[in-house]
């Protein structure tokens, strides 16, 4: 027979004597210096951050010293109370409570029911990611990880309410900031690339956002910070793919997705499904789900967004048609990106969207070509990308550069595509961009048939002198199946953002 004390399982008598002492466990008491009723203080106080209501006492520690473990994330919470009393970072398997698997195996892959739920969920995620727990930030999830929450987020009633009671205080300044700091951090992103960034906003979103989201709000201040914070948690989702870790990427994309609901942002929330969702389908090979992200962002974000917003979601799906090989879809749904952005006004853009001019679906449509096959559309669409995009866009000039000289290369123009791709290797040096090393990467591929022509030889032995950002993984200058899946040379690499 089970009874619950405390939250916790009272196993069978035959359990409890075959039940073995947690000698972990009491060694890092002893080590942090902390008496039973001391340890199980913090342990509350932890959990009342993260909207846990607990209540242990001495005798509970007692029980999870004699091998008792409690349920659900506890044992994070333990972890993370002795941690900070002992200055270093916590696994619940360091403390003997992992039972053989680790709870962030699956931090961050569920689109929450709640909305306390969801806010647990995306401080869990922020945590275990600024831990650098490898569960999180290691393997990709099969791309099924974002049908459904997509299908979740369409189906599911908007959340009646997000006010909170308990922690600090939250006013419309602390949202302001969370804004601030998110445009500071896409300007950087867009010059230096997001292995500069990232670790800076995993550990703003870790030590402040975190707090602000378990403080005490209103509706209206909620709705605000709700908005603030998925629109960073999407750009963290980005970083990730850009620092080669696709599958830490699809934990934000998901939160990004839930924050969406809760503040009652349609609208952003098809962007985060066209924008990365649909994109890293792509970039996980998987061009069909490509297509039904893109039309699940259009269906759910129906009458609230603006002529621009359905441009980039009519982008996203052409894109996945190019993969498919289909032609006329393609051009069917490039042609409604062409009407809707001709149609869009800037001054009714909100500034998530704002972003995306005729430059960016100029390089939404070189891919598309791309993909299909068509080297002289690649190549016009291309231009005309880099032709409107301003110097500060410096990772989005490299993808456009490198689309050009590939498709100068498929057209046998060598020595032009080699005179080409030079420009993109400057832009490259003072670049951290694992997308755009894979851009490179792809393009030294295709130049394997033409090693025997003089201006490939003297392209390598230049670039041997360039000074790049190394692969994260083995240290080369070539994306590697850690990093995600490498391009195929049919496909070229995915930049997977607009």
């Amino acid at each position: 027979m089970e009874i619950l004390i405390e939250g916790e399982t009272t196993m069978s008598a035959r359990s409890i004597l075959a039940r073995q002492p947690n000698e972990r466990l009491q060694a890092l008491i002893q080590e942090a210096g902390v008496s039973n009723a001391g340890l199980a203080r913090r342990v509350n106080l932890c959990g009342a951050e993260h909207g846990l209501d607990l209540r242990y006492d001495k005798t509970s520690v007692g029980r999870w010293v004699r091998g008792q473990q409690p349920r659900g994330r506890v044992p994070e919470i333990i972890a993370e109370a002795l941690g900070r009393k002992l200055g270093r970072t916590l696994s619940a398997e360091e403390i003997g409570m992992a039972g053989g698997k680790n709870p962030a195996s699956e931090v961050g892959l569920h689109f929450a029911p709640t909305v306390p739920g969801a806010v647990e969920q995306v401080c869990d995620l922020w945590r275990n990611d600024a831990g650098g727990r490898s569960l999180v930030s290691g393997g990709t999830r099969p791309v099924s990880a974002l049908v459904e929450p997509s299908r979740d987020w369409l189906i599911t009633e908007p959340d009646t309410a997000v006010a909170r009671c308990g922690g600090v205080r939250v006013v419309a300044a602390d949202v302001a900031a969370v804004r601030k700091a998110t445009e500071y951090v896409v300007e950087l992103d867009h010059r230096f690339g997001s292995g500069h960034v990232r670790p800076i906003v995993v550990h703003y979103l870790d030590s402040v956002v975190s707090m602000l989201l378990t403080g005490s709000y209103g509706e209206e201040i909620g709705r605000q910070l709700m908005t603030a914070t998925a629109r960073l948690t999407e750009l963290a989702g980005y970083m990730a793919v850009d620092t080669g870790r696709p599958g830490l990427a699809q934990r934000y994309y998901i939160q990004a997705l839930r924050l969406a609901q809760a503040a009652g942002r349609r609208g952003y929330g098809g962007y985060v499904l066209a924008s990365g969702m649909s994109h890293l389908a792509g970039a996980l090979g998987s061009p069909r789900e490509v297509v039904q992200l893109a039309r699940v962002a259009q269906e759910g974000s129906r009458g609230h967004v603006t002529p621009t917003s359905e441009a980039m979601f009519y982008a996203a799906e052409a894109r996945g048609h190019a993969l498919l090989r289909d032609v006329r879809s393609c051009q069917a749904t490039a042609d409604k990106a062409m009407e809707a952005l001709e149609r869009g006004n800037a001054q009714d853009d909100p500034e998530w969207i704002s972003h995306f001019d005729r430059a960016y679906l100029a390089d939404e449509l070189a891919h598309c070509h791309r993909d299909l096959e068509q080297p002289e559309l690649a190549a016009r669409w291309a231009e005309e990308a880099l032709a409107g995009h301003p110097d500060t866009r410096v990772r989005r000039r490299v993808i456009d550069i490198l689309l050009l000289a590939g498709a100068q290369l498929t057209t046998r123009e060598v020595e032009r595509a080699c005179a080409t791709a030079t420009r993109a290797v400057d832009l490259l040096c003072g670049l951290r961009s694992t997308i755009g090393t894979a851009y490179l990467a792809e393009f030294r591929r295709q130049l394997d048939p033409y090693r025997h022509v003089p201006a490939v030889r003297e392209f390598e032995e230049w670039l041997e002198g360039r000074s790049l950002e190394a692969c994260p993984v083995n240290g080369c200058l070539t994306p590697c199946e850690e990093q995600g899946r490498v391009p195929s040379q049919r496909q070229g690499p995915w930049d997977v953002r607009p």
